[in-house]
């Protein structure tokens, strides 16, 4: 039985009544088997004696005798204070809220005692600590040195005596029928505990020797179950294959080093990306050569392409996304782009219009603005095949819009869209005339952490383009104080004079309820009384989208100096003579998005500049990690220590923000553990897909009779 599978109510073990019944349910314990995977969050290690006189190494673990009660008042309460000694020093025990421990701490016993201790007050003192009378024999059940004790989360109505007592109880009757999860093979690799063995360790564990062995074994098998069905995941998509399936060899070179750019020279480039990359004022980089390698024979493949591009802001995933758009026109499919906001969505059909349409590539862009008319009639040609690419935002996967021949489909920004609106979108592609899923190509300009990109995009090929075009120079960034803001507002003024234009961000549309400034009044402030000689504009999320438009397109010709806006800014805004960008309360502000903000600004070649302004008031530690933006350009290590603040997010990609819920491991804190994990779970599902071998069984069973991390979207 593996211990998922144990599904019989807590109220079968002895001392759990309706109360603590209702008590466990609250922090999600309902069945034995979950009681026995709910793992203490610390372990106190009570295997040594730790005296009174040496507090300051750690938590005290002694025998002392009660000297005495005493009673003060603390404000208006009435709190109690024990003195103790042991054999080395003499300290009190601040009871707050706990006047029921005279009675229980009688003085002139002895008792053990467990907790951190500190100097105040002139004394030796703690008001967090356990305690237990000695018996005859100086040894108790649940707190006595010698043991290291196990810590849980409790609960209103919850004893932390009582909850061991539960484990016990439950370790004992159900161990001996636990099997395990992990194949012997490995197990035995890695010297990892049996699966019973590892539960009774991590919740009393003999020494901490063998606490961290059961860890080892825990966070393994967590792991790599995580991994196995993102590998089965990987391997469903592989089950479709094309109908007509042509690989064109000359299309890849892979070297020791990676893969060789199949367009250096463009003499094995297909006919309109040759024709497309001839029109173009400038050449490709090496990472762009890359990644269109790549894509280009994924999309000759036998399967259909699921890739990740990564990029970081101005990289020039875009212009590859196009190339990879004439791909599919010359396979004789449509394309389909989709963009989180109407501006970015109508920044991209601007451009594939410039690049598309002289070569034939008929371009539409649809969005729920669109007039029910024109709307009307873009659908009929859709649906007839005559519009060879289609962009746009959500409108793209409504019930009513049909493609004739969907082949490619690109998902801009793929953080913004979680799993449910990915998979309505290529649903399009399996409703067309080949009944075939397209190819996929998700982008992201938010760098992924190696952590993420081998759980939550484990299944997916994943391509970056490394470098920047040509000409880009460094983004030079500074931190300010909200009281010297006249300097920045100075600096500004100053490239102003020169033909530039600037951003000013702000966490808020409105004045609210924090302290904190917002754009609409600082719009006003900034037009008459900081820079009243200058065309200032305002955009954010509650205007109309043909408002948001007029404004930022003003602002790309100039007619506008400073644009005053929110976070909307964040995605697809693209004006080069923009080189300044002032955030203000940048604290507030996560680290992808100051990084994607400050990408706003450098699409140009003039020396661009970002001012993170914070609080005067701001805390130590958003100052810290502020300064991870003045010391990084590279988004890849920005998104590194965003990820260690904010987590990975739940697998299915429904959610994007909060750790995986996993019992022991963090897959950004064990990473090589995970990378281990990932290895093996990949190397036995290509030796044995279907999980036949008899090594293998015990994960075959665990999958159907108990399958982990039901939230996994499969």
């Amino acid at each position: 039985m593996f211990v998922r599978e144990i599904r019989d109510p807590v109220a079968k073990l002895t001392g759990v009544g309706s109360v603590t019944e209702t008590a466990l349910a609250r922090i999600g314990i309902t069945t034995i088997g979950s009681l026995l995977c709910r793992y203490p969050r610390k372990w106190e290690d009570r295997t040594r004696l730790v005296p009174l006189k040496e507090f300051h190494k750690g938590p005290v673990c002694t025998i002392v005798r009660i000297l005495a009660h005493h009673w003060f008042y603390a404000g208006k309460v009435r709190t109690l204070k024990v003195f103790i000694e042991d054999a080395t020093a003499r300290a009190a025990l601040v009871c707050y809220n706990r006047p029921f421990m005279e009675k229980q701490l009688t003085i002139k016993k002895e008792y053990f005692i467990y907790g951190d201790f500190v100097f105040k007050y002139g004394e030796i003192q703690s008001n967090a600590f356990n305690y237990e009378p000695v018996t005859g024999d100086k040894t108790v059940a649940y707190i006595g040195p010698g043991r290291i004790f196990p810590i849980y989360p409790l609960t209103k109505d919850l004893r932390m005596t009582s909850v061991r007592s539960l484990v016990k109880q439950a370790l004992g009757a159900y161990l001996p029928v636990i099997e395990d999860e992990i194949p012997k093979t490995i197990r035995e690799r890695y010297h990892l505990l049996t699966k019973a063995r590892a539960l009774h360790a991590i919740h009393f564990p003999e020494s901490m020797k063998e606490l961290e062995k059961a860890k080892k074994s825990l966070m393994y098998e967590e792991l790599f179950y995580l991994e196995v069905i993102i590998g089965k995941r990987a391997q469903a998509k592989r089950s479709v294959m094309r109908q007509t399936p042509a690989v064109d060899a000359d299309m890849l070179f892979e070297t020791e080093t990676g893969y060789a750019s199949a367009l250096a020279g463009r003499k094995h480039a297909p006919g309109l990306q040759n024709m497309l990359l001839d029109r173009l004022p400038f050449s490709l980089t090496e990472g762009q050569e890359s990644v269109i390698a790549e894509i280009n024979a994924d999309m000759d493949g036998p399967y259909p392409m699921a890739r990740l591009l990564q990029g970081d802001v101005g990289s020039g995933k875009t212009l590859v996304a196009f190339l990879a758009v004439l791909k599919a026109v010359e396979k004789g499919g449509q394309s389909a782009i989709l963009a989180p906001t109407e501006l970015l969505a109508r920044q991209h059909a601007e451009n594939a219009a410039k690049l598309l349409e002289p070569l034939g590539v008929s371009v539409a862009f649809l969005t729920g603005t669109i007039p029910s008319k024109e709307r009307n009639h873009l659908l009929r040609n859709l649906a007839a095949g005559d519009i060879d690419v289609v962009i746009g935002t959500h409108a793209l996967f409504s019930q009513d819009v049909r493609y004739r021949e969907l082949r490619l489909v690109v998902i801009d920004e793929q953080q913004r869209f979680g799993v449910v609106q990915r998979q309505a979108i290529l649903a399009k592609g399996s409703a067309s005339e080949s009944k075939m899923p397209p190819d996929l190509l998700m982008m992201s300009a938010t760098p992924i952490p190696r952590t993420l990109s081998i759980t939550v995009f484990g299944d997916l090929d994943v391509s970056v383009i490394k470098g920047l075009p040509p000409g880009r120079k460094p983004i030079t960034t500074h931190l300010a104080r909200e009281s010297n803001e006249d300097k920045v507002y100075e600096f500004v003024r100053a490239r102003i004079k020169e033909g530039a234009q600037a951003y000013f961000v702000y966490p808020l549309i409105e004045e609210g309820e924090l302290d904190l400034k917002d754009a609409v009044s600082m719009k006003e402030r900034l037009a008459t009384k900081v820079f009243p000689e200058y065309t200032i504009a305002l955009t954010h999320s509650r205007l109309d989208e043909e408002q948001k438009r007029r404004t930022m397109e003003a602002f790309r010709r100039g007619d506008i100096h400073i644009l005053v806006a929110t976070s909307i800014v964040e995605v697809g805004v693209d004006v080069p003579n923009a080189t300044c960008m002032i955030i203000e309360h940048a604290e507030r502000f996560g680290l992808s998005a100051l990084h994607q903000l400050r990408g706003r600004v450098g699409r140009g070649t003039a020396q661009s500049y970002c001012f993170l302004v914070y609080s005067d008031s701001c805390t130590e530690d958003a100052k810290t990690r502020l300064m991870v933006m003045l010391e990084h350009s590279d988004g890849f290590i920005i998104a590194e220590e965003d990820l260690k603040l904010r987590g990975p997010g739940r697998i299915d990609g429904v959610e994007q923000s909060g750790y995986i819920k996993l019992g022991l491991a963090d897959p950004v804190e064990h990473v090589t553990i995970l990378e281990k994990a990932r290895e093996d779970a990949f190397a036995m599902l290509e030796a044995d897909p279907q999980l036949m071998m008899s090594d293998h069984r015990c994960v075959a069973e665990s999958l159907s009779r108990a399958p982990p991390f039901t939230d996994i979207v499969v």
